[in-house]
């Protein structure tokens, strides 16, 4: 297969140079912010979707334009917002600023337990994107060598979950480290001024620390929850026209990023300001797009796993509102009728 499944538990990730001007992605200005890009004239109908450089097939569905070209008999414009995490995503599906957006699972099911009106509608990836980074002669080489130490980390996203994860895997909990709730790009220059002694870390932010010495400490496939395509309940049940080409889209990107590895990555390299070299890591090393797109039994799995973390960490008030979750957030009826052909080059 073009991309690359990672199994191993604990291995050294390898990356080329990346600039580091622009490798801190998520400090652009409007990334992130929720607000929609201006929607054309008065009273055209618009479709407002996330893009975000965790996310590639969103990349390559904003740089084809194909949204633009299915939706434009509908008389359908496209906005596209910028997101700078999985937690920036969900506080603007939550507020209706958009529509479609891209979180990890974990994200997600945290969304949907405390409220949000969410189905996932695709699923866009099984990623390697987390793991936990310090510096070299920190000291710190464990998990467990993180006990009492500070440890930057996104809340709401899957690198704060898989910090958790880690940190119970080890025998500790959130209470016997210094969590700093910085987004992910924040959390990169954080370690790197010695403002804490690790990160939890995303790529392809990650990818750019490594580079510049940054040391992986620990790695775990299992710790990571897929690549979330969400829609809000009132988008799907008052515009499936639009839903469709939606997923439409994704299918067809995930074909072509099959296809055309080399240019998936060059596109994430120019979206992320990553040197081409790290680019090509991210997307046929860690990002496995080739998955079955269908949110389904997998996921659900993986959900009802981390589930009870959120309870005992007071993110979700109790376990029956994780289960209503787990049953509600899944939605594969746009997948299974997905048709790739009707989305058309531009």
């Amino acid at each position: 297969m073009p991309f690359a499944r990672k199994t191993t538990r604990r291995s050294v990730l390898t990356a080329a140079a990346v600039s580091a001007a622009l490798a801190l992605t998520g400090c652009v200005a409007g990334e992130g912010s929720g607000k929609p890009a201006a929607s054309g004239a008065a009273g055209t109908a618009a479709l407002n979707i996330d893009f975000a450089t965790y996310n590639p097939l969103s990349l390559v569905i904003k740089k084809k334009g194909w949204l633009e070209t299915a939706l434009k008999d509908q008389g359908v414009t496209v906005n596209w917002v910028q997101s700078a995490g999985s937690n920036k995503a969900n506080e603007a599906l939550r507020s209706g600023a958009i529509d479609v957006g891209s979180t990890a699972g974990s994200a997600a099911l945290l969304a949907k337990a405390n409220g949000s009106p969410i189905k996932a509608i695709d699923i866009f990836s099984q990623p390697e994107w987390a793991a936990l980074v310090t510096k070299p002669g920190s000291g710190i080489s464990t998990v467990a060598d993180l006990k009492g130490k500070s440890v930057a980390a996104t809340k709401g996203t899957d690198p704060y979950f898989f910090l958790l994860q880690s940190l119970s895997e080890a025998g500790l909990s959130a209470k016997d480290v210094t969590v700093q709730n910085l987004q992910h790009a924040d959390g990169r220059a954080a370690l790197e001024n010695g403002s804490v002694d690790a990160w939890s870390g995303l790529d392809p932010i990650m990818a750019g620390a490594e580079q510049k010495g940054a040391k992986l400490f620990y790695r775990n496939l299992s710790f990571n929850t897929y690549g979330f395509l969400n829609a809000t309940e009132s988008f799907l049940r008052e515009k499936p026209r639009q839903a469709q080409a939606v997923v439409n889209s994704y299918e067809k990107a995930r074909a072509w990023a099959a296809a055309n590895p080399e240019e998936t990555a060059q596109i994430l390299a120019d979206a992320a300001g990553l040197d081409l070299a790290v680019a090509k890591t991210v997307v046929l090393q860690r990002s496995n797009l080739d998955v079955d797109p269908a949110p389904g039994e997998a996921q659900r799995k993986v959900l009802a796993k981390i589930g009870p973390t959120f309870v005992e960490t007071g993110d979700v008030a109790s376990q029956k509102q994780i289960d209503d979750a787990v049953a509600s957030l899944l939605d594969d009826s746009l997948v299974k009728k997905a048709d790739a052909s009707a989305i058309k080059d531009s």
